[in-house]
């Protein structure tokens, strides 16, 4: 089973600060894929376990960005075959 998570991030202003973020985030955690988005002020992650969201917060803070919420929920792979 794959847990997907998401985390609500203010201050991204760029392409690079969605780099910095992802780039911390695997850096500090096994992680299947993350993703981030400065538009919509989210990041994405996808791992075999929920990360530990203290260390979450503690990472995403010492970059300088603000850290609003953290939500988990089961990843369901979205396959070009899933049956319907």
């Amino acid at each position: 089973m794959m847990i997907r998570t998401v985390l609500e991030i203010d201050g991204m202003m760029c392409g690079m600060c969605e780099a910095h973020i992802n780039d911390a985030v695997r850096r500090e955690f096994k992680v299947k894929k993350v993703t981030s988005s400065h538009k919509k002020g989210i990041t994405e992650i996808i791992s075999e376990q929920a990360p530990d969201k203290e260390r979450l917060t503690a990472i995403i803070t010492e970059l300088g960005y603000k850290l609003n919420g953290i939500s988990d929920e089961e990843y369901k792979k979205k396959g070009f075959f899933s049956r319907k």
